[in-house]
């Protein structure tokens, strides 16, 4: 994924939260904390979680198959474009 190695280029600190968040989805997707949202618009059928308040990671999630496909990482509006 080119989006993450140029994001964690920027922010090495993040890594860990990354991989936290990861983890959480691995676990369960659905869990609070992640804040896993749907989205709309031209990123219908795709979902975001928070990295960090500032920061989200898009992704699909394909619940019946069991598998989690991260697509980009990245400030709110970059993401979001």
């Amino acid at each position: 994924m080119r989006q993450a190695r140029k994001f964690f280029r920027k922010h090495p600190d993040f890594k860990p939260r990354f991989a936290k968040t990861v983890q959480s989805l691995l676990e369960d997707p659905f869990r609070p904390q992640l804040a896993l949202h749907s989205l709309s618009g031209k990123l219908s059928g795709l979902y975001a979680v928070s990295l960090t308040h500032s920061y989200r990671i898009t992704l699909t999630l394909l619940v019946s198959e069991e598998e989690i496909v991260l697509l980009d990482i990245g400030s709110h509006d970059e993401v979001y474009r």
